[in-house]
């Protein structure tokens, strides 16, 4: 092994031959594959018998070993194996035609044991075909890409049906695994690209073979070949045999939940299926087939409920793959150019949009698909990543959405967000619509265009619509018609045409027809809850078991007239004990003979009159008029004359003290407006020329002698002047308040 780098096609190895003597072979020859027989896969049984399950034990033991020792093989002797053996890609064949899918029918419950050699087999398998898909393990061990390519397309070790069973069998919890694995075969073998391009005609034979198995046969672009005219009518969903309407169920249910898987896993093979015009042909299939489906499902007998509420999960399975594909086709063929900003960005969004316009005559599918992935969320991406977006034609489109959901008779859970889109200008933010899960399809149910009204309808409205519709059927319970008006948008007319055909949801079919209406619960007590400042008093009777009832009473009080109620002085009794305290106070306390009055203070009398004690009043009174003698004779103000003061004194002083007398002995008339004029002009003129003449100010020199000659002292003091007068203008004192702050330690200096 001394050519350790050399790749496996290019490499040779000596072999031993006959006694004696070796020979050298290519390292990719069949003389070096190992004799060993791979046995085919068989699935678990479905009948839990020990003897079958023991058999399968056995078996996927054998299996299990045999696939462990082909992955220990080293790297030569692996891929020796691997082309060369027959049976090994026979029993990988046979795992992924019966490998069960996670959509099969519900088998019985499985021992243990069962269950764990299945996940044994699982795990062999992929890691062999995750092996088979990888042409370089290391440094040593590689094959060169080109020849790679080769040997897994001439030896048809992968193919587009391969491809397919391993999306949907190993996808779940591998997809990142898978997506390297696939991108690498189309990456080094470009042939299955072309493969894949032959196979998408294959795959909407699908739709049209179920088409035509339901008896709808497809008109315009989308038949593959015009109906014979001596053809004989098919039988359609409602009249074929119930086995061969579950065959056609699981039929539709296992393809769409397969190409479902491999788009989602290789996303470059969208532009395949987009070039085949595959997105208008899912959407007609989805509006002919699947509300038929549904009728034939609803209305027809099954013998065993369990199977038709299976048929309707996997009805409703395929539902919600067809919708998520034309997603994923949409988005990585057009919105993904155009998020990633690349030179076709128009081409892109003319495209998208006319995709949209082509699905608004398909009002079933145009309302599912908007359901679980609102086209207005892609209408405001466009429009902000294309500013100049014709909004005529994207308001003609959120119409169209709007009168798909219309026609179907069911509601849009995003139609607020819609108008918000469909008004905006230029730019929409894309937040605003929450993406809610996916349930089954529920619009084959809507026979009329009656929009619903909403949840928001009241009590009365809704005590109405029950006794129309108790008017009709009498016989069915308020509980049950309640849960069908919410189910249908609380329209009466749709409850009834369903409940009279027989077209309810599954939901509703199981429920008690005769179901009474359920009790609400009631609020809790406002009196338990309640708080005020009464709380607790002694006529609290929410609290209270005995209340004293003698103190209650309406109106007046009874046997008690007014005379009564004046004469009643028990109130007066009441404060008598409150006064007792301050017994009574007399004025004159009687000593009895021989009685010590020492103890009774006879010096001093609360009642006495001290006012005129000190003056002695009449002590010097005279014969005359006592009035006249303690009073003085005195002219009365208003005969007194008028002094008038002399105006010698010139200062500011002696004028105030001038008004000052003349305000106390001033006459009491209006003085002569035009004298007081005079007068505060005098003073005025006399206060001017106390102060004298002020000269002119000097002007300033502040320009002062060159640099370098000196300054005066007058142009220093100008200067400085006007560098502290700076405040007053336009800087807003800004310099004064620099200063203050330098002189308090604020700013260094």
């Amino acid at each position: 092994m001394a050519m350790a780098l050399v790749p496996l096609d290019e490499l040779q190895v000596t072999e031993p031959g006959p006694p004696g003597k070796e020979h050298t072979l290519p390292a990719l020859h069949p003389d070096r594959k190992e004799e060993r027989c791979f046995l085919p896969y068989k699935s678990p049984p479905e009948s839990g018998s020990p003897a079958e399950a023991e058999e399968f034990l056995e078996h996927a033991k054998f299996i299990t070993e045999d696939l462990e020792w082909l992955l220990a093989l080293p790297h030569d002797k692996f891929w020796c194996q691997v082309v060369f053996d027959e049976s090994l890609q026979r029993c990988l064949d046979s795992y992924l035609h019966h490998a069960p899918r996670g959509l099969d029918l519900a088998a019985p419950a499985s021992s243990p044991a069962v269950v764990g050699a299945q996940r044994g087999v699982h795990r062999a398998v992929f890691l062999a075909f995750l092996r088979m898909a990888t042409h370089k393990e290391s440094k040593e061990n590689f094959i060169t890409p080109a020849v790679f390519g080769e040997i897994i397309y001439e030896n048809f070790l992968f193919d587009i049906p391969k491809i397919l069973d391993l999306c949907v069998l190993f996808g779940k919890g591998n997809s990142q695994l898978l997506h390297k694995m696939i991108d690498n075969i189309f990456t080094q073998q470009p042939s299955y690209y072309i493969d894949l391009d032959e196979t998408v005609p294959t795959v909407l034979q699908v739709f049209d073979t179920i088409l035509d198995k339901c008896g709808l046969y497809c008109e315009g672009a989308t038949a593959m070949e015009p109906m014979k005219l001596n053809s004989h009518k098919q039988p359609t969903a409602m009249t074929m045999s119930q086995q061969d309407l579950v065959d056609l169920v699981l039929y539709l249910c296992d393809s769409t939940t397969t190409i479902h898987a491999f788009l989602d896993i290789f996303p470059a093979a969208c532009s395949s299926f987009h070039s085949h015009g595959f997105l208008g042909r899912l959407s007609s299939f989805y509006e002919s087939a699947v509300p038929d489906l549904e009728k034939a499902l609803r209305k027809r007998n099954f013998d065993d409920k369990r199977v038709q509420e299976d048929l309707w999960k996997r009805l409703s399975h395929s539902c919600r793959e067809i919708v998520e594909m034309a997603h994923l086709l949409l988005h990585h063929t057009c919105l993904q150019p155009i998020l990633e900003g690349g030179e076709n960005t128009q081409t892109f969004a003319e495209e998208l949009l006319l995709l949209f316009t082509s699905f608004l005559p398909e009002k079933r599918f145009l309302s599912d698909y908007d359901e679980q992935f609102p086209i207005a969320d892609d209408i405001s991406l466009l429009q902000q990543a294309l500013p100049v977006m014709d909004e005529t034609r994207t308001s003609y489109l959120l119409q169209g959405v709007q009168s798909a959901w219309d026609s179907v008779g069911r509601r849009s859970r995003h139609r607020g967000a819609a108008a918000r889109a469909e008004g905006a200008a230029s730019s929409s933010s894309s937040s605003g619509f929450e993406l809610q899960e996916a349930g089954p399809p529920q619009g084959a149910e809507a026979t009329s265009d009656v929009p619903g009204k909403g949840n928001n309808v009241s009590e009365a409205e809704q005590e109405s619509l029950l006794s129309c519709i108790r008017d009709l059927l009498p016989d069915l319970g308020e509980g049950f018609l309640l849960a069908c008006l919410r189910e249908y948008n609380y329209s009466s007319e749709l409850v009834i045409n369903n409940i009279l055909e027989g077209r309810l949801t599954p939901g509703l079919d199981r429920m008690d027809r005769a179901a009474p209406r359920p009790v609400k619960e009631e609020l809790p007590d406002v009196l338990d809850v309640r708080s005020n400042v009464f709380d607790d008093d002694e006529f609290d009777v929410f609290r209270r078991d005995q209340v004293d009832m003698s103190r209650v009473w309406k109106g007046r009080r009874k046997a008690e007239n007014a005379r009564e109620m004046l004469n009643d002085k028990q109130h007066i009794a009441e404060q008598k004990a409150r006064y007792l305290a301050y017994e009574t106070v007399v004025d004159e306390v009687v000593i009895e003979p021989g009685e010590d009055g020492e103890a009774y203070d006879t010096n001093y009398d609360d009642e006495y009159d001290d006012t005129y004690d000190v003056s002695q009043v009449g002590a010097n009174d005279l014969d005359g008029d006592s009035l006249l003698s303690r009073r003085p004779f005195t002219v009365p103000q208003i005969l007194r004359k008028v002094n008038k003061p002399e105006l010698e004194e010139e200062g500011e002083d002696d004028e105030e003290e001038e008004t000052l007398q003349n305000n106390v002995n001033r006459d009491q008339f209006v003085q002569d407006p035009a004298l007081l004029r005079e007068r505060a002009e005098a003073r005025r003129a006399a206060m001017h020329q106390r102060r004298g003449f002020r000269p002119e100010p000097r002007p300033s020199n502040v320009v002062g002698q060159p640099k370098g000659q000196g300054q005066k002292q007058e142009t220093v003091l100008d200067r400085r002047k006007k560098e502290a007068a700076k405040g007053r203008g336009a800087n807003h004192n800004r310099r004064n308040m620099a200063d203050r702050k330098r002189n308090k330690g604020m700013i260094p200096s």
